[in-house]
């Protein structure tokens, strides 16, 4: 919940309630929040979270909106309702459930090419996605089915129905969601689970950042060259996602990370495919006339932070904080000076 601040001679006195809305007081369709959140499901509001998107629904089609994989090989499926929807909605979400759990290795693997557009098998996919030492077996995959509803959290109906389910041994939980309007801006508040954790956008964070390999093999050099940070297509938007004074590591497929900068420029857009951040180099520079590539592997870096990142992303979650970004720098500059 939003609460203004009354404020008498610089004493806090007390909180007044800031009135919330849904997507339907606003005219928009339920399509209109699922892409919204798909949009931004992982990087933003679950930017902690190791998920992989497998697919989204498909139109005209008895399906939920979002349905992606944990480590584990477990389906995650999300079912959002942007207004009042009550309980019918919780049994419309369980019925997906119930049929998902049916599916086939095959079938999932199949909606995962075609929304993907990717030639890797389902299991090689998750492989790299969460850097498991080994594929899962293709019997492992969607074993286990956990359901998240997205909704108003003003829908009381919604709210008590999941509660009842969630009793019983369903594995189903509520992320609730408002809308504010202040000053003629629109605000959306979300609330994920476990804490509702999220860093605050004004710490300086240290972001490992995909050099775009898969979307063309010479963009490293774009980058490196030019120093900038730079993402291509439908990843462009990444992009926004690093600000001013965060540290950067550039994350090269198949090899690790060859580099560490500090970002220093706002967002441009040289072309409608490219939208990219000036930088300043904290490492030695790869040298395109060289065309070899020191990185320290993936695995290095796990060890060094203590953290087990979600590789398959742009942006590698978790986020760093500063301090943990300024040793990795050093453990960086390290490595690549014996190399």
């Amino acid at each position: 919940m939003l609460y203004k601040i009354e404020e008498q001679a610089d004493v806090f006195e007390k909180l007044e309630p800031v009135e919330f809305k849904d997507f339907s007081s606003f005219g928009k369709l339920e399509k209109d929040l699922e892409n919204l959140i798909a949009n931004s499901i992982l990087d933003v509001l679950f930017e902690d979270a190791r998920l992989m998107p497998v697919f989204q629904e498909r139109q005209w089609q008895a399906e939920a909106d979002i349905y992606a994989l944990n480590e584990n090989g477990e389906l995650v499926i999300f079912e959002l309702k942007r207004a009042s929807a009550g309980k019918d909605a919780v049994h419309q979400a369980l019925r997906y459930a119930q049929d998902a759990g049916q599916w086939s290795y095959q079938k999932l693997e199949r909606r995962f090419k075609e929304y993907s557009k990717s030639k890797m098998s389902l299991v090689e996919a998750h492989r790299e996605a969460f850097n498991l030492e080994h594929e899962l077996e293709p019997k492992e995959i969607n074993n286990k089915q956990h359901l998240l509803v997205i909704g108003s959290a003003a829908d009381e109906s919604l709210i008590s129905s999941i509660d009842y389910w969630k009793k019983n041994g369903i594995s189903i939980d509520f992320l609730p969601y408002r809308v504010y309007e202040l000053a003629g801006e629109k605000y959306f508040e979300f609330f994920a689970l476990p804490y509702d954790k999220h860093k605050n956008p004004s710490d300086v964070k240290g972001v490992l950042f995909d050099t775009n390999r898969s979307w063309d093999e010479n963009s490293i050099w774009s980058m490196m060259d030019n120093s900038r940070l730079e993402a291509y297509g439908d990843a462009k938007r990444f992009v926004h996602h690093v600000h001013v004074g965060d540290i950067v590591f550039f994350s090269h497929k198949w090899c690790g990370l060859i580099a560490a900068a500090k970002v220093k420029g706002e967002v441009k857009a040289p072309d409608s495919d490219t939208l990219y951040r000036d930088v300043d180099f904290l490492t030695p520079i790869p040298s395109r006339k060289d065309n070899i590539v020191s990185a320290m592997p993936f695995s290095e870096v796990s060890s060094k932070t203590g953290k087990s990142f979600f590789w398959a992303r742009t942006i590698k979650v978790p986020y760093l904080t500063k301090s943990e970004a300024l040793e990795l720098v050093d453990e960086l500059n390290n490595y690549l000076r014996r190399t």
